[in-house]
């Protein structure tokens, strides 16, 4: 699954196939704030075969549904208890394998989420049938079976409305479309079949239609080949309109993209994507996709970015489709991404699926690393893996480096648990170390390593100890006692290059130790320790590693051979930021590095890595922030995106803290922008050039939206003045530039301003559009026209997964931070209520709380959620808080020496 942001350890180890053991579960309940033990589901019963009927009706919003259950009961029982949620049983029978049958007593319980049949007389070992008959509703809360809405205009020009049934089922929503055993670890066979009211509707489903007939009350009922063997949460249906585009990849599978109606030309780019990364993944992993077609579809409503269902893959239009004339090249870039991380899931989560939650890492950490190589080999212009370090890499570090942050292995039970390590952990983090275990043991035994796991595996669940088994296997390198220190314990070290010593027969001598690093900068007590595979890159050759060596220990002096190194040149720690830790030089040290990184000799990965862990060493106090800003002004001539990414990465976290703070310091600080910025925007201009590389167009982009950002007066009248041109007709601002344009003159605008965003809202339908206004309204620098952004995001004309990103886009602003977050607690019953826990909820908790700079603002934030609870983003709340104290302390320690070097700067 793709998370919507959202696509980045000897410690003391848990047997993790254990955790749910009673004495444990209760412990770590306690721990979580005393949440109720939690067990999974009795092991006297096991599901074969799903027999499933459903029938939507799309007038009432309703469902009717029928299965059988062929069973095996493995121990004698008097009670079967398996999932169910939000459905009403109206009846209920079992027959056993003499052709017996009796009528369970039916007790549900929405508390434990279950359904328990107590029979009269135990039920002996061997094959039974069960059959359940229910009916439930087509919720709007994006979860289960639900609806979704699609607006039309027809050819008389009026709006007309579609809705569609959709399937949601990660991670624990099974439940609430049929009675099931909704555990990874309790796979079974499905037999679909799918009756529609509307004969003009498609249904869809994991496999191929086998049959489609026509029934006595007019119904079309469409039945489905059977599945393979798999879990309940990979199920997938969808009834609705829908056009499509279709192929067939090398190897004759069908691929098909489902769009809107009238929409089917957006679809062809996903087509070529999907077509040529399934030989793409047969290939890298030697196992060939099992199913006979791949169906990706666009869902109007969606809380992720994307669902991997096998064979049938649910995304958001704006994951999915393509405009040529409105799609910007970062989201092109994005869809790409998205589309290979979720074929990815086709093996690695679907045909190998991890035994329960705590090993959620396995799919979602895998995938997002697999998401890369696919992209990098169909694109290579995107040059995708220096990007890979600033959208990934970066991000799962900063989460990690809280004391709130958890193992990419976490124990977990209730579902609102679940829900909230999909997180930059279990993604990122995730990616991360494997791309550091992919450099560490080679592609060749990585590759082969992936061949051996599958083949073992497949059609079965896994611990994250099976994969170490064989890429150990495959590369005769201690893959476990590298990795395990990674994966169960949180956090991560810094490597701190203490001294270097030339010795007389030419060859360096580098000593450097590891301690873990923190957020606070403070020294961890736990003494844990990484087994780190470090390696070295020399000023002879930057791009190329001339060393390579493991430290387990706390300090290691390891030696660089002559033939290496000659005299005078530097030694880089972690050439191309592959290892995941930090590094700290000293000032002498780091100081060697400038001169490469203003004539760009030293490869973009290495520039922007230097810069990103000098940074977080500033936040961690454990440098100046004024450091990070000198560094920063020998980087006038680069050109690299990524670079500038993680550049603008710092500048924008700097802005929002000192965006908290009253005085000409901001000020003082968009001016500094102003003067880094001058020369790449020089160069770049506002028009995209014949021929331009997709990485420009990115860049372009960027750097506008920083100098507007930064109030360029400049940039500021000419957004103006092309945003008039394009509400006129005269001309069309290109899709790279509409983010900033749009925010540039909001942000300098009036009512009047904000309408004319509103009519461009409403006369679009292109997602993708609708999500960029949406997210520049809160650019406004009026509290009266923030006030009714907020009231638009309630609205009804904001889907429900968008509003989060509008009430989150005022939270982004000096002016907007207080009002989103009082309206966040005026409103807080009706958004838990809508949706109850969940992705998008975290992610506007945090976003519209972290960026908070007082030890007041936290206890407030804190008192807030223990009033009034937050199941499901308690981690969220934990880590949000930390940071705003850490924002407090980062003033309180900087903002006077900032301050001085900002005027100096300024004032040349």
């Amino acid at each position: 699954m793709f998370c919507w942001g959202m696509k980045r350890r000897i410690p003391r180890i848990v047997c993790f196939r254990l955790f749910l053991s009673n004495s444990y579960t209760k412990k770590y309940c306690k721990m979580a704030g005393d949440k109720k033990p939690f067990g999974r589901l009795p092991k006297s019963v096991k599901p074969v075969l799903y027999d499933l009927f459903l029938k939507p009706d799309l007038q009432k919003f309703t469902f009717e549904g029928k299965e059988t259950i062929s069973i095996n009961i493995l121990e004698s029982t008097n009670k079967i208890i398996l999932h169910a949620l939000d459905l009403k049983i109206e009846e209920v029978e079992l027959k056993d394998s003499e052709g017996f049958i009796s009528k369970p007593s039916v007790t549900l319980s929405a508390e434990d989420e279950t359904v328990t049949l107590g029979f009269d007389k135990e039920l002996q070992i061997g094959e039974a049938f069960l059959k359940f008959i229910f009916v439930g509703e087509l919720n709007d809360k994006m979860k289960g079976f639900y609806r979704s809405k699609y607006v039309s205009v027809n050819e008389s020009g009026n709006q007309v409305e579609f809705y569609s049934a959709v399937s949601m089922l990660c991670t624990t929503h099974a439940r609430r479309m049929f009675p099931c055993w909704d555990e990874p670890n309790l796979k079974a066979v499905f037999d679909i079949s799918i009756a529609v009211c509307n004969t003009s509707h498609r249904a869809l489903s994991n496999m191929p239609v086998v049959s489609d007939t026509t029934e006595e009350n007019g119904d079309r009922l469409l039945k489905f080949q059977k599945t393979p063997i798999m879990s309940t949460y990979l199920v997938a249906v969808v009834v609705g309109d829908f056009d499509y585009v279709e192929d067939k990849d090398s190897d004759g599978v069908l691929v098909r993209v489902y769009t809107p109606i009238g929409k089917s030309e957006q679809g062809k780019f996903a087509l070529e994507v999907a077509k040529c990364a399934l030989p793409y993944y047969k290939d890298y992993f030697q196992v060939a996709y099992p199913l006979p077609k791949m169906d990706l579809i666009a869902i109007a409503d969606f809380s992720s970015g994307a669902m991997e269902n096998w064979g049938l893959v649910t995304y958001r239009e704006s994951c999915l489709l393509v405009d040529p004339d409105n799609t910007s090249a970062v989201r092109k870039q994005w869809i790409a991404l998205v589309v290979g991380h979720e074929l990815a899931h086709q093996w690695f989560g679907n045909l190998v699926t991890m035994e329960w939650w705590t090993h959620l890492w396995l799919n979602e950490g895998y995938a997002s690393f697999v998401e890369f190589l696919c992209v990098e080999h169909l694109f290579p212009e995107y040059d995708i893996w220096t990007q890979f370090v600033t959208d990934t890499y970066i991000r799962a570090l900063e989460l990690d480096a809280l004391n709130s942050s958890h193992p990419i292995e976490i124990p977990v039970g209730h579902p609102s648990e679940i829900d909230e390590i999909f997180d930059d952990i279990s993604y990122n983090k995730g990616a991360s170390v494997i791309r550091m275990l992919h450099n560490f043991i080679g592609d060749q035994d990585f590759r082969k390593g992936m061949n051996l796991y599958l083949n073992k595996h497949q059609y079965s669940n896994t611990f994250t100890e099976d994969l170490w088994v064989a890429l150990e296997e495959a590369s005769n390198k201690p893959v476990k006692d590298v990795m395990s220190t990674w994966t169960l314990q949180k956090g991560f070290p810094v490597i701190t290059v203490e001294k270097e010593t030339q010795n007389p027969d030419g060859s360096r001598v580098i000593s450097v130790s590891q301690t873990k690093f923190t957020a606070n900068g403070q020294v961890d007590g736990d003494g844990v320790l990484w087994m780190v595979p470090l390696t070295f890159s020399t000023s002879r050759n930057p791009g190329v590693v001339c060393h390579k060596e493991i430290m387990s220990e706390i300090q290691k002096d390891i030696i660089i051979p002559a033939n290496a190194i000659s005299p005078g040149e530097w030694v880089k720690v972690n050439p191309s930021t592959v290892g995941y830790y930090r590094t700290r030089y000293t000032p002498e040290l780091l100081n060697n590095f400038v001169p490469s990184i203003s004539s760009r000799t030293l490869p973009p990965l290495d520039r922007l890595g230097l810069l990103d862990d000098l940074f977080a060493l500033v936040q961690a106090g454990l440098s100046s922030t004024d450091e990070v800003l000198h560094l920063m002004l020998a980087m006038t001539d680069e050109d690299n995106y990524s670079v500038w990414s993680s550049m603008s990465n710092v500048l924008g976290k700097l802005a929002i803290l000192l965006s908290n703070v009253e005085g000409d310091t901001e000020q003082l600080f968009k001016q500094y922008n102003r003067i880094l910025l001058k020369k790449i925007s020089s160069k770049l201009g506002w028009t995209p050039q014949p021929n331009e590389s997709h990485l420009e167009t990115m860049l372009r982009g960027l750097v506008m939206a920083r100098l507007v950002s930064s109030a360029d007066p400049d940039v500021m009248s000419e957004a103006k003045i092309k945003f008039a041109n394009h509400l006129s007709g005269k001309e069309t601002i290109v899709a790279d530039l509409r983010s900033p344009i749009y925010k540039a003159c909001l942000s300098s605008g009036d009512e009047t301003t904000f309408n004319q965003l509103l009519q461009l809202y409403r006369g679009t339908d292109l997602h993708e559009e609708k999500d960029r206004i949406c997210r520049a309204m809160g650019a406004s620098k009026n509290k009266d026209i923030l006030k009714k952004v907020l009231d638009f995001a309630m609205s009804d004309e904001v889907r429900s997964q968008d509003t989060v990103f509008v009430i989150i886009s005022v939270g982004g602003s000096k002016v907007g931070r207080d009002l989103a977050w009082q309206f966040i607690q005026d409103n807080w019953s009706k958004l838990f209520n809508q949706y109850q826990g969940g992705f998008l909820l975290t992610r506007l908790v945090k976003n519209t709380t972290e960026n908070f700079s007082s030890i007041e603002k936290a206890e407030e934030v804190e008192n807030f959620f223990k009033q009034n609870g937050c199941v499901g983003a308690e981690r969220t709340i934990q880590q949000a808080c930390e940071t705003i104290r850490l924002n407090a302390a980062w003033l309180k320690r900087d903002y006077e020496k900032l301050q001085n070097f900002l005027h100096k700067v300024v004032q040349k």
